[in-house]
């Protein structure tokens, strides 16, 4: 619907539109015309400034974004008025006295209460409301000089009309700009960021500091911590088969299919042009318990068969391979045959779940076609490693 209404409102004069579909739960961040932020904080505000411009022109031109907007409103009109200190001293003008000649004509100087029966009012003192929008009338100003005469702002004051910031926006103690954009259709929060990240790093200067916020901020730190909780699930595993088998050999022979497993995974999201997203991430780490269960299957009935039948580690690995097939591949297919329907994507908010079920199909399919050869061979090779190094420890103890 957002793709609809921004051509049709595109079209009337004088107004700019900034849509955005806000998620079902905002993580922080400032209430902006776009759903993501990325501000700029710097101790120097006519940099902060100039930098805020050169990086909002260039992700302006960027195809993956959308909405590209910023808070720093600095084309507001305003006065400027610079004190001649030489000229008002020769004149008894102070700087407090025209300063508060300012306050008395443009503030909310309270000069008096009207004390009525039932309420009181307070006595506001200020220039008539035609001469406050009207910037020739501060050189109508005039204050009280040393002697008592009355000295004209002009005479003490150059007035120079300009634009400037209508507020200056802060942030951690800091003058801060917020750049905020929306993804175009197709294209995921992880390539805007990445896009937004090398913009700044080729035009902003080591004097100004940058971080995302919100949604954005909430996407870099989770992506962040994926590859740890990954590593962390696989040496869980490792730990807990090797307390079961009693074993820091086949451990590794039962985790030998996870690299295809991963390798399918990612050539899947490639050939549909899939992001690697958090959904997928969590395809990969659903791979590592789906495939493992094949190794466990084989390793457990050849382990058995050389200590009960005492076979050696080919025929062994071999006889699990034929006995074990029907009920991995039953497995195999149970599991495939749940996840393909959401790797065909049917259904409302399907796009978001496919990713999962790419990564889950197509690392389950790559895995089963090479599990059945390579776990074999590299049981194999671990029984001769094995048997070796129990060899050598034997020699030496004699």
């Amino acid at each position: 619907m957002i793709q609809e209404l921004r051509p049709k409102v595109a079209q009337v004069p004088g107004i700019s539109v900034f849509f955005q579909n806000p998620p079902p739960i905002r993580f922080g961040g400032r209430l902006s015309k776009s759903q993501y932020q990325y501000t700029l904080q710097g101790s120097d505000t006519d940099e902060l400034y100039r930098y805020a411009q050169l990086l909002l022109d260039e992700m302006r031109s960027f195809p993956e974004l959308q909405d590209v907007t910023t808070d720093a409103q600095i084309t507001n009109p305003q006065v400027n008025v610079d004190i001649d200190r030489d000229k008002a001293a020769s004149l008894g003008v102070t700087p407090q006295q025209i300063e508060s000649a300012l306050y008395s004509a443009y503030g909310s100087r309270q000069v008096s209460t009207i004390y009525a029966p039932h309420n009181t009012y307070d006595v506001i003192m200020e220039v008539d409301p035609r001469y406050q929008m009207d910037p020739a009338a501060l050189a109508m100003l005039y204050i009280n000089g040393a002697s008592g005469n009355l000295v004209p702002l002009s005479a003490v004051a150059s007035i120079e009309p300009t634009v400037g910031p209508l507020s200056v926006n802060h942030s951690g103690q800091l003058p801060a700009v917020t750049l905020s954009f929306n993804t175009a259709p197709g294209v995921s929060l992880g390539s805007g960021v990445a896009k937004v990240e090398d913009a700044a790093a080729e035009i902003l200067p080591a004097t100004i500091s940058t971080s995302f916020q919100g949604t954005a901020q909430a996407f870099q730190s989770s992506m962040s911590g994926l590859g740890w909780l990954l590593l962390l699930a696989v040496l869980v595993i490792y730990l807990v088969l090797g307390i079961l088998y009693e074993s820091f050999i086949h451990p590794l022979t039962i985790l030998s299919a996870l690299p295809f497993a991963g390798f399918g995974a990612l050539v899947t999201l490639a050939l549909f042009r899939v992001e690697l997203s958090i959904y997928a991430f969590v395809g990969v780490i659903m791979l590592v318990g789906l495939v493992k269960k094949n190794g466990i299957m084989m390793i457990d009935f050849a382990l058995a068969a050389q200590r009960n039948e005492h076979m050696n580690a080919a025929d062994a690995i071999f006889e699990a391979c034929v006995i074990r097939f029907r009920p991995i591949m039953m497995t195999t297919m149970a599991a495939l045959m749940g996840t393909l329907p959401i790797a065909v994507g049917l259904g409302a908010g399907a796009e978001s779940r496919r990713p999962l079920g790419l990564a889950v199909v197509g690392g389950l399919l790559f895995s089963q076609l090479l599990t059945l050869f390579v776990t074999p061979v590299f049981y194999v090779y671990m029984e001769r490693i094995q048997n070796r190094f129990r060899g050598s420890r034997r020699s030496i103890n004699r």
